[in-house]
């Protein structure tokens, strides 16, 4: 919205700063932060009042996860509400990429919602059904890839490119589609499965946007993306103000979510942010280094995947319980210890991730 004070730049040079993606990224991040801060402390106790007895803690979870019985959950109505208002308010609203990531993180909060609705109502941790809400998800982010894929240009639009090469694409034509979809609802459910404590997904979701919102920022300029020998995205630079949205409003969020915990973001958080990367990659064809700088939401993804394939084919458990930070608290680690240790590894992936930008 404000960003189109920059077309008075001519008459009033004070509006030329709205030219600037930098200066609309940072005021972005100030202004979801300011917005969960203010309105947080409000929707928790609404949420609690609402809710009752809270988020249902799973039975066959760690026994010491009991104690957080009663904290409520769908903190990520903070967290979305937060980056939907700074995003209308700062982001170019007729960049096409701006909206289609918009359309993925509210498609895929609302499936998240109806989730934590489910779970609180039945006062279970069963929700929606798995199938049908992977069948919703991968109509959002297929339509979504859909309209990212027409609105790009050249031999890229509906390519995979690889980091480290700089010429070299794989064309995939209409199965781009595909492939962009089951990044985006990849990336929503593996956050979905590692948000199981006190601060552990949003953090690594934090990492992962301001990676992505450098990327962004650099793939949609092209002197830089020139000089870096990157593919060039025509319009995506909008997008690092919809990741620093997202960076402001999980600090906010973290604020609330630091151990012990007030509130939990729920399916309604996880689902909507790791969808909201994925298709933040999508646009700009860094899909491959998503799986880099995400690595700590494919590794909980993979555990899972692991653990019920053996259980089915073995009957034996790899893990000591899925996913992987349940089996290294069952290994002894404290839940503050798992965090910040999985913290510190995505901040180690993201540089690697970062490091394909040069190195091709």
């Amino acid at each position: 919205m404000l960003a189109y004070l920059q077309t008075f730049a001519d008459e009033f040079s004070a509006f030329n700063i709205f030219r600037y993606i930098t200066f609309r990224t940072g005021a972005a991040t100030v202004t979801a932060l300011l917005f969960v801060f203010l309105f947080g402390p409000a929707m928790i106790e609404i949420l609690r009042f609402r809710q009752g007895k809270g988020q249902p803690i799973r039975a066959d979870g760690p026994q010491t996860h009991f104690k957080k019985a009663g904290t409520p959950t769908m903190g990520g109505l903070m967290i979305l509400t937060g980056v939907l208002v700074s995003a209308l308010l700062w982001a170019d609203l007729s960049s096409i990429y701006v909206w289609c990531v918009l359309a993925v993180t509210v498609g895929f909060g609302l499936i998240g919602f109806y989730d934590d609705y489910l779970k609180v109502k039945g006062a279970s941790a069963k929700g929606f059904s798995g199938r049908a809400r992977l069948g919703l998800e991968a109509l959002i982010a297929g339509a979504a890839v859909f309209a990212i894929m027409r609105a790009g240009e050249g031999n890229t639009a509906s390519a995979l490119t690889l980091p480290f090469l700089k010429e070299t694409v794989i064309q995939l034509g209409i199965f781009f589609v595909v492939f962009g979809a089951f990044v985006i609802v990849g990336a929503g459910n593996a956050v979905n499965l590692t948000d199981g404590l006190d601060g552990l997904a949003i953090v690594p979701v934090m990492i992962a946007a301001a990676s992505f919102g450098l990327i962004a920022y650099l793939a949609g300029n092209v002197r830089f993306a020139d000089y870096l020998q990157i593919h060039y995205v025509a319009g995506t630079g909008e997008l690092s103000v919809l990741c620093g949205a997202l960076i402001g409003a999980g600090l906010g969020f973290l604020w609330f979510n630091a151990p012990p915990a007030a509130i939990f973001m729920g399916d309604t958080g996880s689902l909507a942010l790791g969808g909201m990367i994925g298709a933040v990659a999508v646009a700009t064809k860094h899909e491959i280094v998503l799986a880099i700088i995400g690595g700590i939401f494919v590794m909980e993804a993979m555990s899972v995947i692991i653990q019920v394939a053996s259980f089915k084919l073995t009957g034996k458990r790899v893990f000591k319980m899925a996913p992987i930070h349940h089996h290294f608290e069952q290994l002894g680690w404290t839940e503050p210890q798992v965090v910040i240790r999985f913290w510190i590894v995505a901040v180690v992936l993201a540089l690697i991730g970062l490091s394909t930008l040069k190195l091709r």
